[in-house]
């Protein structure tokens, strides 16, 4: 999909859509005026009738509309006084309405909406990384191609922003830029993810990885098991011990700053398929288990988007990718193995195997002297059922720190919600034959599970995102979401710019 700045006539626009906006109880665009007037009062009937009434993210297509050139006259809802809110709205409902009127090119005047806390550059990223999200589709498994599929699929090729003065015209398209390389490194992360486990395998990851090194000219290391095994990564091996699928310890770098800058490091768990190993899941929705690698996926798509953008910074991502299923030699209830760190851990229940893998790459971190650790993981139901999908649980000792990401995702629209990690819940952890427990208790297990990392984190700045309830859609309309490449890309620009 192509989108562009360019000032064209409204009204001698020769389109498929026009996209403009409708305010609700306030005077209108000057976009909308223009085309109210060459339509007669079109719009202004339309509102009166109660057809459109101008909230944030209603739509109403008019097909053919008289006076312009446009083959389609689509109005949107902007709301009063828009805030960020209002207009997120709106660009979805835009999107949405564009990828299903089998429309191949639109004039988009949205941008010329006044938007309160959001610039002209925000908001080109805004509608652009909408339009690009609505198109997403994850058809690469069906066979046939027939009118249905044909009907489902997005037509548009072609936008065109309202642009303005020249000065915001390039602001504007620094946000166009930004909206790309985020969508394409959150396409990468939904492909990855809704791949089944039987293609998406830690071999396949690795590969995958080694493809995106010469495309995107990163520096990428797969290390086997043979040389996780020399480094001493008892807890992430234990893991795939239960799999037929060899575990793998990828790395991905992006060198855009100096040799001398410390890089920011992203952990992403990569847990392929998780059937819980002998602590066995229950069978209903087990198939969503292929999502456990969300936040690995989420680490492929940051690195993408870091490499196109070229930012100014050093990047590393790491992903632990294995398997977790019930064999002979898996890990059992009561077994205790040794991390990269030395430290003992009592496996009381196999299906907390997410911070095992994670403790490993996390140790191994900490060779590259970071400037800040974000480690991202499907890593607790707890967390599900404590904040919902709208919200990433975020966790992290350090205020500064937690206040930089949840800034992030406020400005990216993928908001995580600060979750506490006080001494007073590791306790919890306790072993009486090792170090301590993978598991602490039924009581504040996303809580538990974040201390439990935090104790291979300690020489580090170091923040864990738990993602179980914002990776991936359930029902009707499952799939990965992508998320939070948005956020983990808005933290990356930003310290790059500082």
């Amino acid at each position: 999909m192509k989108i562009q700045l360019s000032s064209p006539d409204l009204l001698d626009a020769r389109t498929d859509c026009l996209v403009v906006g409708v305010r609700e109880n306030a005077q209108q665009p000057q976009s909308t005026r223009k085309i109210d007037k060459a339509t007669k009062g079109l719009i202004g009937s339309l509102m009166r009738s109660g057809d459109i009434d101008g909230r944030p993210g209603s739509a109403l297509m008019v097909p053919s509309p008289a006076g312009i050139e446009a083959k389609r006259l689509l109005l949107v809802g902007v709301g009063d006084k828009p805030d960020v809110d209002d207009f997120a709205n709106a660009t979805r409902a835009a999107a949405r309405q564009l990828c299903s009127s089998r429309s191949v090119s639109a004039v988009v005047a949205l941008t010329e909406i006044a938007v309160s806390g959001a610039d002209p550059r925000a908001r080109a990223r805004m509608l652009s990384q909408a339009i690009e999200e609505a198109g997403y589709r994850f058809n690469q498994l069906k066979s046939a191609k027939g009118k249905e599929a044909a009907r489902r699929e997005c037509t548009v090729k072609r936008v065109t922003l309202l642009g303005g003065s020249t000065k915001n015209d390039a602001s504007m398209r620094k946000g166009v830029q930004e909206a790309r390389a985020i969508a394409h490194g959150m396409s990468l992360a939904k492909d990855l993810g809704n791949l089944p486990g039987n293609i998406c395998t830690p071999s396949y990851l690795a590969n995958q990885a080694k493809k995106l090194g010469k495309s995107h000219k990163l520096k990428v290391n797969v290390l086997d098991e043979a040389k996780m095994k020399a480094l001493g990564m008892g807890a992430l091996l234990s893991v795939s011990r239960g799999s037929r699928e060899p575990a793998r310890l990828i790395i991905m770098e992006h060198q855009g700053g100096s040799r001398s800058d410390p890089p920011v490091v992203l952990v992403g768990k990569g847990l392929t398929f998780d059937a819980g190993g002998i602590s066995l899941k229950p069978a209903g929705a087990m198939d969503e288990m292929k999502y456990d690698m969300c936040g690995g996926a989420s680490v492929f798509g940051a690195m993408v988007a870091a490499a196109e953008l070229n930012l100014k910074l050093n990047v590393i991502g790491i992903v632990p990718s294995s398997e977790n299923l019930p064999d002979g030699a898996a890990n059992k209830p009561g077994d205790i193995v040794t991390s990269m760190a030395g430290k003992t851990i009592e496996i009381l229940n196999t299906d907390a195997e997410g911070r095992l893998i994670l403790c490993d790459a996390l140790t191994y971190a900490e060779r590259y002297k970071p400037a800040a650790v974000i480690d991202i993981a499907t890593l607790t139901g707890a967390c599900v059922v404590a904040l919902g999908h709208p919200a990433t649980g975020l966790f992290t000792p350090d205020d500064d720190f937690a206040d930089e990401l949840i800034a992030c995702g406020e400005t990216a629209r993928d908001r995580a919600w600060r979750m506490p990690i006080w001494d007073e819940y590791q306790k919890q952890l306790d072993s009486p034959f090792a170090d301590m427990a993978n598991i602490g208790g039924r009581t504040a297990g996303a809580v538990t599970a974040a201390c439990f990392l935090a104790r291979f984190t300690k020489n580090m700045t170091w923040a864990h995102l738990d993602i179980a309830g914002t990776a991936w859609h359930s029902g009707a309309n499952k799939g990965a979401t992508g998320r939070p490449v948005p956020m983990l890309v808005r933290f990356l620009i930003n310290r790059a710019q500082a």
